[in-house]
């Protein structure tokens, strides 16, 4: 196309319409933050927010819970890498992201008193996760904020495909896109928000919906924005093993209900209210001594399922599946990112007019494992806190939360270690006789290749054969255009960046577990890893 792409103009621009995207969006038009605009690769209510069965964890009353217990609890969970302030503003804030959905009209399940029911979670001392429509809370939470979206005045772009940030003296001023015919748009935004998700579908087996394709972390590589923390992907335990894409989930609320993991000889193996990767691993363990493809979780033990989790019944019933009568299979899938674009406390990253909120972003808040339940409060939290900043014009990012770690290494609690992409970095030749092209085979062996060699447990040599792998779909992406290509390319360039640092990180820590480094290494790993971008020339 020649000349300038068509263009329009925000004071405001959000990436991404799960929770983050919708709460920052909805906030920084009731600021009167001008004009704002909402743009999404898929349809408004596609996204991960509304596969979520897990609930909201808030300490919402003094029954034994507290803000300070809800916090202990996040930086138990985070394997040492939790930033403490970051903690505090996420879980202080959750009673009144709570309370801010229901304003909006969310409607979450209630108690025989008429109080907000509460279930207890992996990592969780004591019950604080409040849930939707019986393990359905994505899907409330989304209804609520795209009906509140509706009559906002905020402009809403769907199906429209952000291929870059425009970068103007060192700030952004907004992107570039990709319409459903592959015609070039240009946005501009005094501030940008990204609110893109996570990495999901980088992996063969995940419970992410197809649009988690890794963009915006994939768009601050390009622009030199820092991001970290990469190789902490946390896979849930307890997906439901069929042959469905994405895969099903069977909620930690039921283990909470006291759902037990048992093996293919009918034995219990963990506690199942340990953490995430305390659990997935446990998993991976038996899965692989009894050489088969999943265990089991027996639910037939709670009362009433089908009227206690409606969704999950009928979720299990298109499977043949009954929680009173079967056992069920399960295994890891990838669910959760907990690093991203490096940011402050108001969601902030190191340039000028970028924002990024949600699973996109690296507060410090999630660590090296993400407490259950933790992520849809992120995005109500982070949102409005990005919201507030951009509505009083406070742009200069601070050096506090993750971002503290670039911004004043120094005094950094946590530092931030940059390292290069090495061997993982693309060629401007294909490591293959392969004819290029074939975009949905190179993907598809992609994420074959990263479910394998970067999957719950990791190796040196494993990470290494990832190589040839990465260099074949960064020459097939940039040979190819259109938004399949662009799709492929970010993947291609959350990989490199992921397999370097899991490679670099010789420990196991949180969700990053290696089998030839098994221990936790203070004293050379308590930083943040940080990849600098490396893309085919």
């Amino acid at each position: 196309m020649n000349g300038d792409p068509p263009r329009e103009s925000f004071d405001a621009l959000v990436v991404g319409s799960g929770i983050a995207g919708c709460t920052a969006a909805l906030e920084l038009a009731e600021r009167g933050a001008g004009r704002v605009g909402l743009v999404t690769k898929g349809r408004l209510d596609e996204s991960t927010t509304a596969w979520a069965q897990g609930g909201i964890a808030a300490a919402l009353s003094g029954e034994g819970d507290s803000v300070e217990l809800h916090g202990a609890d996040t930086i138990r969970a985070g394997g040492g890498l939790s930033d403490v302030d970051a903690v505090r503003a996420l879980v202080a804030k959750g009673p009144a992201a709570v309370r801010a959905l229901l304003g909006r009209g969310a409607v979450f399940d209630r108690d025989d008193r008429g109080e907000l029911a509460r279930g207890r979670e992996g990592g969780h001392s004591v019950a604080r996760v409040v849930h939707a429509g019986g393990m359905a809370t994505g899907a409330e939470v989304i209804r609520a904020l795209t009906a509140a979206l509706g009559t906002s005045g905020i402009t809403v772009l769907e199906q429209l495909f952000v291929t870059d940030l425009v970068i103007e003296r060192g700030c952004c001023v907004g992107v570039d896109c990709l319409d459903g015919a592959s015609r070039r748009v240009r946005l501009a935004a005094e501030a940008v928000v990204l609110a893109t998700g996570g990495v999901g579908v980088l992996f063969d087996v995940t419970t992410n919906p197809a649009e988690t394709t890794g963009d915006g972390i994939a768009l601050a590589l390009r622009a030199g924005v820092p991001v970290a923390d990469l190789e902490f992907v946390q896979f849930h335990p307890t997906a439901l093993c069929v042959d469905r894409e994405p895969r099903p989930l069977l909620s930690e609320g039921l283990r909470g209900y006291g759902a037990l993991l048992v093996d293919s000889r009918g034995e219990r193996f963990v506690d199942e209210l340990a953490s995430r990767d305390v659990v997935s691993r446990a998993i991976i363990a038996r899965m692989e001594r009894d050489d088969v493809r999943n265990v089991f979780l027996d639910a037939r033990g709670i009362p009433d399922f089908a009227d206690r989790f409606p969704t999950i019944a009928t979720t299990l019933a298109r499977d043949g599946l009954d929680a009173g009568r079967d056992l069920l299979p399960v295994a890891p899938a990838a669910h959760y990112l907990c690093g991203g674009v490096v940011t402050d406390l108001a969601g902030r990253s190191a340039m000028r007019g970028l924002y990024a909120v949600g699973e996109v972003a690296c507060t410090g808040a999630q660590g090296a494992n993400r407490l259950a339940s933790n992520s849809l409060l992120e995005g109500l939290v982070f949102g409005s806190r990005a919201a507030r900043a951009i509505a009083t014009g406070a742009a200069d990012p601070q050096p506090e939360g993750a971002l503290e770690g670039v911004l004043d290494p120094e005094r950094a609690a946590i530092p931030v270690r940059f390292i290069e992409a090495g061997q993982f970095a693309p060629t401007a030749a294909p490591e293959s006789d392969a004819p290029p092209g074939d975009l949905a085979g190179t993907r598809a062996a992609l994420r074959r290749a990263m479910s394998l060699r970067a999957g719950v447990i990791r190796d040196a040599e494993g990470l290494a054969s990832l190589v040839p792998v990465l260099r074949r779909a960064a020459a097939d992406a940039a040979g190819t255009g259109g938004i399949a290509a662009e799709e492929l390319r970010n993947l291609t360039a959350v990989g490199v960046s992921l397999a370097a640092a899991a490679l670099a990180r010789a420990e196991t820590r949180g969700v990053h577990a290696r089998s030839d480094a098994p221990e936790r290494d203070d004293a050379n790993f308590r930083v943040r890893v940080a990849v600098k971008a490396a893309e085919s020339p």
